[in-house]
């Protein structure tokens, strides 16, 4: 069995209500995993918890062994994180970013560069290389993101949402580097209202609701879960768990 690249134990947080709720989750390493629920299920708290953005009431956090509260310097060297909306500095051009993003990593200018390239020429902004961001699209505003979260070539990439907003050139642009990290061995937590890039990319796929993970598994053993046959999308195995109105 791989080991884990996350691990979250008895994770929980409050805000007048509880948001996350002694959620215990784990994600093997080179696994593409999505976490998936309704609106205000507390994913992206949970989301910002195992990136240490956020500080748990109570629980654990372990990024590829290392424990999140005790060392999170080390732990987030080994991971990247790319919120639903794009950060970006409107006064820097793509090339300046990712320098800056590196240098934050302590990666010097002669090894950025070539990853820089790489990455621009990967997401199609090599044109725009000398534009000012501020000018960018949502959709290039967050593919450049997505370069800068993997500058520093992070083992463990987690993202929120991240086709929002994207048109289908672009959407599939960030699936395909997705699908390429895992290939090379790296592990993918995302979240994403569009069930059907879970069907299609997620090795597992986690349901939560309440702050509480109330299933998990493939999709054929989230469709005997569900009682449903072989023919179940996800949107049904999702309704289903979950007990949304169609």
């Amino acid at each position: 069995m791989r080991d884990h690249a996350l691990r979250l134990q008895s994770l929980s947080k409050s805000f007048g209500r509880p948001a996350v709720d002694h959620l215990d989750l784990a994600v093997r390493r080179g696994e593409f995993y999505a976490l998936l629920g309704p609106n205000g299920a507390g994913k992206t708290t949970t989301l910002r918890m195992a990136t240490g953005l956020l500080a748990p009431d109570s629980g654990s956090v372990e990024v590829l062994g290392v424990d999140m509260l005790k060392d999170p310097s080390a732990a987030k060297r080994h991971l990247a994180y790319l919120p639903d909306e794009p950060m970006v500095y409107a006064k820097l051009k793509p090339t300046e970013y990712l320098e800056f993003v590196a240098g934050l990593w302590g990666i010097g200018a002669a090894e950025a560069a070539p990853r820089a390239r790489h990455l621009l020429d990967w997401l199609d902004l090599t044109k725009h290389a000398h534009e000012l961001t501020e000018g960018f699209s949502r959709g290039m505003k967050q593919k450049l993101a997505l370069a800068g979260a993997l500058i520093h070539s992070p083992q463990l990439l987690i993202l929120d949402e991240p086709l929002t907003g994207l048109d289908a050139a672009a959407a599939r642009q960030v699936k395909d580097l997705l699908q390429q990290h895992v290939a090379d061995g790296g592990t993918v937590v995302l979240t994403t209202h569009i069930l059907e890039v879970a069907e299609r990319l997620a090795e597992r796929i986690g349901v939560i609701r309440a702050g509480r993970l109330i299933a998990e598994g493939t999709l054929d053993e989230l469709r005997a879960l569900a009682g449903l046959g072989a023919a179940g999308t996800l949107e049904d195995v999702f309704l289903q768990l979950t007990g949304e109105p169609a």
